[in-house]
């Protein structure tokens, strides 16, 4: 099962250091993880709720939240170096 995965502006914008090929790579291991298992792939909980995790992928730092009953993964941020 896949999860679409969406971003918000802020999570591309945090993007933004990375070239167009970078940041389609990223978003190529993104879907190829998360979208695909987004409470494993290395990911941690972030506080008490079971769906706000965080992982680093590709050296980015991403923060996001699963709608489960939807199948979609929303970015909500991401640190690139």
């Amino acid at each position: 099962m896949s999860y679409r995965v969406q971003y918000t502006n802020e999570a591309e914008d945090g993007l933004k250091p990375l070239s167009s090929g970078q940041v389609r790579s990223f978003k190529n291991a993104v879907d190829s993880s998360i979208g695909r298992d987004p409470y494993g792939s290395g990911s941690v909980q972030v506080g008490g709720d079971r769906d706000r995790r965080e992982v680093t992928i590709s050296g980015v730092f991403v923060r996001y939240t699963i709608s489960a009953g939807v199948l979609v993964v929303t970015v909500t941020r991401t640190v690139a170096p």
